[in-house]
């Protein structure tokens, strides 16, 4: 089958476009998928990299992608929760060697939720990873309540786009940071508040927040433990795993250690701020999918796709992410 893989860790330059990569077994509880479309997300350039080897060190080679969207054509034995023909969305399980960038994925039937009625592949291939971290951060550790006030950083990206309006919808008041440019769209989104990065500072114009989701780490993340009211919660996807998430993936003492020690300014300003700091590592989840699913029909939140590449150019589409320029997602347009 046609796929872009790499066979080793690297720059973008190790992405390869094949057209006979082995077609993807099917598990007792899996289902095959042909793939319609995929995204491009940060998770994919990190892997790529090795930055995340420590989490997920793929067997070489490997199949880059990590959501997407495609037709059932195939069932496992035990399989009985979708029909050949269910057209479907999903983020594959993290130890998966073949990915979404090819034309075909196997994954466990857990994993994947059908696809919005009203959505084409290429929009519904754009949920998946950014709707999973969203409502994992927002509602399973942010616990985010109607009329609490939660920070959503970089809402014009492929997360926070999606953060927004999950959090707008269940009453929450929305404040987010952007450009200049995307001050429009992200009102357009639902943000009650906006903040422009390039004119002003949010941790000097914002206060008493019950939530601060960040994608973004570094001095970003740093800032943001100002703008908490005591109690409040930090969550971060960008940076380094804290030792929960270490014990979570069975990782040995060393690297807990490490984590425990990277994670000390954290620990440390969230003890001066007396609030608390979470990272997450998402996971896949059919059924939050098909929650999301309902959302999207109901026209309560809208996929934002910002350009398509075909699936030989993912080297192409990698780099136009790497920029930051992007207003929403990416796509690898597969079939």
């Amino acid at each position: 089958m046609k796929a872009s893989i790499i066979r080793k860790y690297g720059g973008n330059e190790v992405i390869e476009y094949v057209e006979d990569f082995p077609k993807p077994e099917v598990g007792d509880d899996e289902i095959l998928i042909e793939m319609r479309a995929a995204s491009v997300n940060p998770i994919d350039w990190k892997v790529m990299k090795g930055d995340v080897k420590v989490m997920l060190d793929y067997k070489m080679p490997h199949v880059l992608g990590n959501d997407g969207a495609g037709v059932v054509v195939q069932l496992g034995a035990n399989a009985n929760k979708f029909k050949v023909g269910d057209e479907v969305y999903f983020r594959p399980g993290k130890k998966k060697v073949v990915g979404t960038f090819a034309e075909f994925c196997s994954v466990k039937q857990d994993e994947a939720g059908l696809k919005p009625k009203n959505l084409s592949f290429e929009e519904a291939a754009g949920i998946p990873l950014v709707g999973l971290t969203s409502w994992q951060a927002l509602f399973e550790l942010g616990n985010l309540q109607k009329g609490q006030k939660v920070l959503i950083h970089a809402g014009s990206g492929g997360v926070g786009s999606i953060a927004i309006q999950l959090a707008k919808n269940i009453g929450a008041e929305v404040t987010t940071t952007t450009s200049t440019a995307n001050v429009e769209l992200v009102k357009s989104l639902g943000a009650d508040i906006v903040i422009d990065y390039k004119k002003e500072n949010f941790q000097d114009k914002l206060s008493g927040y019950d939530l601060v989701f960040d994608t973004l780490g570094g001095k970003t993340r740093d800032e943001s433990y100002k703008v908490l009211k005591p109690g409040g919660i930090l969550i971060s996807v960008n940076g380094i795993p804290t030792t929960d998430v270490a014990y979570e993936y069975g990782l040995n003492f060393i690297i807990k250690s490490l984590f425990f020690i990277l994670n000390m300014k954290n620990t440390s300003l969230a003890k001066k701020y007396k609030v608390n700091y979470k990272y997450l590592f998402m996971n896949a989840n059919g059924e939050q999918l098909s929650k999301i699913a309902k959302l999207i029909e109901d026209k309560k939140v809208k996929p934002l796709v910002d350009k398509t590449f075909p699936l030989k150019d993912v080297r192409e589409a990698f780099s136009y992410q790497q920029t930051g320029r992007a207003k929403g997602k990416i796509i690898i347009k597969i079939k």
